[in-house]
């Protein structure tokens, strides 16, 4: 299991202007360092790239940049229930941050979401991006119709949103661990841990509720089906458990994107879990290092 390390990097955060757009990003090491570049899924903001596991990153002599897409977090956010945006927008987002920070290149990791849009930065930006690590995601295109799609239980706790006080801090955090527990796959949830990240997601964020208008993304059709043009070293890391992305479109990333290559973590669900931390950490170190 990964121990608890002192901080050795400050934290600084950024607010990155593009088209009357505001991102709220934070960095972590030295600027001098190759740059990574942390895209989040759906619904979640920076706050899920764990602020130890950025600095444990930072140590292995990165810069570290993670960021609130819009509608989540401290970013811009909408009237709830519009999307004004596609997955494009969201696309061009991460590279004006890359502008903003005036940093020609970086080194990608994307999560759920946040991987299908690193995906397509790779094809619309191939300069701006140096490696590709795509974490509890799929392909940015057609799968096989044979792989399960999502589980039918997260169906069901979606569900139970309907019953939520989204008022009431208390509510949405007994509602909101009840997921994360479900995406946790068969490691221990850590519920301390899991509690202190949604209070503070819930108090920090500018509108709550605008996360949902992620739901609604749609675009990006330009660039779907494209994988086989992906000319980055890839790192695939998919949790065996994941109820989102069924570990079986890992064949898929990997077939495609020719100069790729998977790490698979036993029992893991589809979030980051804190006992895989060092296991990540050191594969992506190795992996980075190929293209710094």
């Amino acid at each position: 299991m990964n121990s608890c390390k002192q901080k050795t990097t400050e934290m600084k955060e950024k607010i990155i202007t593009t088209n009357d757009i505001e991102l709220y990003t934070e960095n972590f090491g030295d600027k001098e360092n190759p740059a990574i570049l942390l895209i989040a899924g759906a619904t979640v903001s920076m706050l899920y790239w764990d602020e130890e596991f950025c600095q444990q990153l930072a140590e292995k002599d990165f810069y570290v940049i993670r960021y609130d897409n819009r509608d989540v977090g401290k970013s811009t956010f909408y009237e709830i229930g519009s999307t004004a945006y596609d997955i494009v927008d969201l696309t061009n987002d991460a590279i004006a941050i890359l502008d903003g920070y005036k940093i020609e290149s970086a080194h990608f990791i994307g999560m759920s979401l946040g991987g299908l849009i690193a995906q397509i930065a790779s094809i619309k930006y191939p300069e701006r991006v140096k490696t590709l690590t795509l974490i509890s995601t799929g392909p940015w295109g057609d799968s096989d119709p044979a792989i399960p799609e999502m589980d039918p239980g997260v169906l069901d706790f979606q569900a139970k949103s309907q019953t939520v006080d989204w008022a009431n801090e208390d509510s949405v955090v007994e509602y909101m661990m009840e997921g994360a527990a479900l995406m946790s796959g068969r490691k221990e949830y850590d519920r301390k841990r899991g509690e202190k990240l949604i209070r503070a997601e819930f108090r920090r964020a500018n509108n709550y509720l605008s996360m949902f208008n992620h739901a609604n993304i749609q675009g990006g059709e330009k660039y779907y089906n494209r994988l086989d043009e992906i000319e980055q070293p890839t790192l695939i890391i998919h949790g065996t458990d994941d109820l989102i992305w069924h570990f079986k479109h890992t064949n898929i990333l990997f077939n495609k994107i020719k100069n790729s290559k998977l790490l698979k973590l036993e029992g893991t669900g589809h979030e980051l879990h804190f006992e895989d931390w060092d296991t990540i950490i050191e594969e992506v170190a190795r992996h980075v290092n190929t293209r710094k």
